[in-house]
């Protein structure tokens, strides 16, 4: 017998999602939860959804779908009101998935806070909290991840990551927020943001770091200890930064394996978009897309260094068959592994394993606390000019 999912938000995010789970071969039951109803009736006859969603699973509210008695709750919503709806779903006994960011509001500390609230109700509760967070399933992070494991790498030296995602550039993110403002949720966030902007709160790319902290982190398997940073203010007057004069951070880190890592969020650079990560090591390194090995055992046995460039697929773990072939588009039998460097598969089943198996998710929120502390601490850093600051760390899982 699988588990019941209930998708929370079928925006142009979510609602990309909602076949994904409805597919996974451990989902037996779907539900639907969306302020708007034409969002949810668009899903009503999808040929996807038929035998796992019913009109009762259909609903108007987080309050109603809470009080359900689904297994797990997929909240999509806009980025304000992840963290608070993450906690009332496990406070009403579900499990919960969160896209990305944890939370996204201008003050550094209630973020910070919202991260403990988060840790503390997994903790009391039991229930399972995963971060939908793209670059930790990207082929080349799984790729690393193994690397890592095998102790590949030797020891630590330096690893960097980055987005850069200019204001105009690849998905425009003055139309992504033109779109949010425009909904409901939007409308009540316009009203939000007035006392923010009274007691002078700045936010910055780097509440939002978790595609370029989470590769690096990840595959040093480490937090962050230490944190210095600096912001580029913008000085065109773009009504776009009004509330983030900073438009781009670049961040130094000390990293609990005593390795640095320097991480760059940037939102205004005449630039492609990028969102990449590279690993340093004494014995190997990984960069765009090439493996790179020296063979160091001891100071003796160093060899010529040797560079491997891999393929997308070789560095892809594979899916269980059974999971692959649900999603195997019939037009030309290739996986559909979704977007983001085909992470969301990934990631679905992820989440779904963890919670038909009981245990805890790759992306528990022990980990996302680690990649999100980072940037937050980073920003107020930023803020202060630089100065060095200690970031918050919330440990391990129990047990």
């Amino acid at each position: 017998m699988g588990i019941s999912i209930g998708m929370v938000g079928l925006g142009a995010f979510g609602s990309g999602f909602v076949k994904l789970f409805a597919r996974h071969p451990l989902v037996d039951r779907i539900g639907l939860c969306d302020r708007e109803p034409d969002r949810m009736q668009r899903f009503a006859e999808d040929p996807d959804l038929q035998g796992r969603f019913a009109p009762k699973d259909a609903y108007a509210s987080l309050d109603g779908i809470c009080e359900s008695d689904l297994d797990a709750l997929v909240i999509m919503t806009q980025p304000w009101l992840h963290a608070p709806q993450c906690v009332q779903a496990m406070e009403a006994g579900k499990h919960v998935y969160s896209a990305v960011p944890i939370l996204s509001v201008p003050d550094s500390q209630e973020i910070l806070g919202w991260v403990d609230r988060l840790v503390e109700t997994c903790r009391r509760t039991g229930q399972y909290y995963m971060l939908g967070e793209t670059t930790y399933y990207r082929p080349q992070t799984m790729f690393c991840r193994h690397k890592a494991a095998e102790g590949a790498f030797g020891d630590f030296v330096y690893a960097e990551g980055e987005y850069f995602h200019d204001v105009d550039a690849g998905c425009n993110l003055r139309r992504v927020q033109a779109s949010r403002l425009s909904s409901r949720a939007g409308e009540e966030w316009r009203a939000l943001q007035k006392p923010y902007r009274a007691r002078g709160c700045q936010g910055g790319p780097m509440h939002y770091p978790t595609h370029s902290t989470s590769g690096p982190i990840s595959v040093m398997g480490v937090p962050a200890t230490k944190a210095t940073c600096y912001g580029f203010r913008n000085r065109t007057g773009d009504p776009y930064f009004a509330n983030n004069a900073i438009s781009n951070e670049v961040a130094l880190f000390e990293m609990a394996n005593g390795a640095s890592m320097r991480i760059c969020e940037f939102r205004e650079v005449a630039r492609a978009m990028s969102e990449t990560f590279r690993v340093y090591g004494t014995k190997g390194s990984y960069r765009e897309g090439g493996w790179e090995t020296n063979h160091r055992d001891d100071a003796d046995s160093a060899k010529p260094l040797e560079l491997r460039k891999c393929t997308m697929d070789e560095m892809r773990d594979p899916l269980p068959e059974d999971v692959a072939e649900a999603w195997r588009d019939t037009s030309d039998g290739t996986v559909a592994y979704g977007g983001h460097g085909g992470s969301h598969a990934y990631l679905v089943h992820e989440f779904v394993d963890a919670v038909a198996h009981t245990r805890q998710p790759a992306i528990n929120v022990w980990q996302a606390a680690r990649y999100m502390a980072a940037g937050v601490t980073a920003h107020q850093s930023a803020l202060k000019d630089g100065e060095r600051l200690d970031v918050p760390d919330w440990g391990e899982p129990p047990g």
